[in-house]
C-alpha cells in the first residue's frame, strides 16, 4: 500500500481526534491505500500494545450523504460476522471483519468543526491488499472471500440495512445519468469521445436485464458488498490466503450478481483501470475459472437457479456499468472519482469498454465454466 507522511496542520488535527477515539499517546500518523473517495491514514501509538495500529479515515460527505446510517451498517454487519466466529480458534475473529473503535461517549462516527465524518478501525497485520490480480490462487481466495461474506449474512437480523447510495448498481439509472451528461456536455468534452459515446448508447439493451428480474421478484435482495474489487480483499503475506474483505461503504441490500460481475471486471483481466494500451485489455480464462470456481465452492450452497444462470451476463454488465460511470463523469468534469490527469475517467472508461468486448467474445466459455463450477 502506498503512504507519505502528514503535514504538521493534518497531523495535530488527526490526533485530536484519535483522542476522541480512545487512541492515547504519540501517534505517528500517515497517508495510506490508493482510494478514489475517503481520506485515508495509518496511525501507531506509543501507548498501544503489540504496535498494530489503527486506520482513521475521513469519510467523503460529497458521495455518501447518510454517513452516520453508514457507519450503522457497517458496525452491524461487522458484528454479526464476529458472532459467527465466536469460540471459534479458525479463523483468528481479530482478522475475520473489520472493527470499527468506538469514541468516548459510545459512538462510531466523529463529527469534526468543518463538518466531516471521521471513523477508525483497528489495523489489521501482516496482510495487504492488490490493485492487480497477482496469479490464479489469488483469484481463487477473492471468489471464495466474497462468497463468504454473502453467506455470513444471509441471516443478518431485521430491519434491512439502509441504501448508502440509491440505485448504486442500477445501470438503467446509470445510463440516464450517462445521456444527461451527454446532453449537458458542462466540460465540452463530448467531441473528443463521441466514439466512446457511441459503443455506450449503441448497449441499451443489455442495461435493465438484472434490474427487471430484481423488480419481478425472479432474483431474491441479498445483503451484498456492491464493491468487489480486487483490492477490497486482504490476502495474508504468509499463507497468500483472503483474510477479509474490506471497504464496507456499499454493504447494503443488492443482488449478488453486482457482486460477482464486479469481480469479474476488477480480477479477470491483467490491466491497470486507466490502461491506455487497450491490446493488454482482455480476459484470462484461466483467471476467471479460477475466480468462479472460489465463488462457486460456497455460493452454489446458497444461490438460487435463476442467478447462477445469470452469473455470464454479470461480468459484462457491471463493466459496462461501471464504464458508463466513467465516461459520464468525465464528461461532467471529473466530480466523482479522484483523478491524477484529465483524462484519466476517459481512459478507465475506454478501459472497461475494451474489457466489455472481450468478455462478449468468450460468453460461451464463461458459460460452460459456471455450469461446470455450479454442479448444475
Amino acid at each position: 500500500m502506498k503512504s507519505s507522511t502528514t503535514d504538521k496542520a493534518t497531523h495535530q488535527s488527526i490526533a485530536t481526534i484519535l483522542e476522541r477515539f480512545l487512541v492515547r499517546g504519540d501517534v505517528h500518523i500517515e497517508r495510506y491505500g490508493s482510494g478514489h473517495i475517503h481520506d485515508t491514514y495509518r496511525v501507531t501509538s506509543s501507548d498501544e500494545a503489540g504496535g498494530q495500529g489503527y486506520i482513521i479515515q475521513r469519510v467523503n460527505g460529497i458521495v455518501f450523504k447518510r454517513i452516520p446510517e453508514l457507519i450503522d451498517n457497517m458496525q452491524r454487519v461487522t458484528a454479526h460476522i464476529r458472532n459467527k466466529f465466536q469460540g471459534s480458534p479458525e479463523p483468528d475473529i481479530r482478522r475475520c471483519t473489520l472493527h470499527l473503535r468506538s469514541m468516548d461517549d459510545g459512538s462510531y462516527v466523529y463529527l469534526d468543526p468543518e463538518g466531516n465524518y471521521w471513523r477508525v478501525c483497528d489495523f489489521i497485520p501482516d496482510a495487504l491488499t492488490y490493485d492487480l490480480v497477482l496469479d490464479e490462487q489469488h483469484a481463487y481466495q477473492a471468489g471464495q472471500a466474497f462468497a463468504n461474506f454473502q453467506m455470513l449474512l444471509t441471516d443478518l437480523p431485521p430491519p434491512p440495512l439502509i441504501e448508502t447510495i440509491s440505485y448504486f448498481h442500477h445501470t438503467p439509472r446509470r445510463f440516464t445519468a450517462l445521456e444527461e451528461a451527454i446532453a449537458r456536455d458542462a466540460s465540452t468534452r463530448a467531441t473528443a469521445c463521441a466514439m466512446d459515446i457511441e459503443f455506450a448508447l449503441a448497449r441499451r439493451d443489455m442495461i435493465d436485464v438484472i434490474s427487471s428480474e430484481l423488480e419481478a421478484e425472479n432474483l431474491p435482495l441479498r445483503v451484498t458488498h456492491n464493491d468487489t474489487k480486487i483490492n477490497n480483499v486482504l490476502i495474508d503475506n504468509t499463507t497468500r490466503r483472503a483474510v477479509c474483505v474490506i471497504d464496507l461503504d456499499t454493504v447494503m441490500p443488492g443482488s449478488v450478481l453486482y457482486d460477482f460481475g464486479d469481480q469479474v471486471r476488477t480480477t479477470a483481466g491483467q490491466f491497470a483501470e486507466n490502461e491506455k494500451d487497450l491490446s493488454k485489455v482482455r480476459v484470462d480464462l484461466n483467471v476467471y475459472e479460477q475466480l468462479a470456481k472460489g465463488y462457486l465452492s460456497v455460493a452454489r450452497d446458497f444461490l438460487v437457479n435463476r442467478e447462477i444462470e445469470l452469473l455470464p451476463f454479470s461480468g459484462p454488465l457491471m463493466t459496462f456499468t461501471i464504464g458508463i460511470r466513467f465516461l459520464a463523469d468525465y464528461l461532467d468534469g471529473d466530480q466523482y472519482f479522484k483523478t491524477s490527469y484529465p483524462e484519466e475517467n476517459l481512459d478507465r472508461a475506454r478501459a472497461q469498454f475494451a474489457f466489455v468486448c472481450s468478455l462478449e467474445e468468450h460468453m460461451d466459455q464463461m458459460q460452460e465454466i459456471i455450469v461446470r463450477h455450479a454442479g448444475v
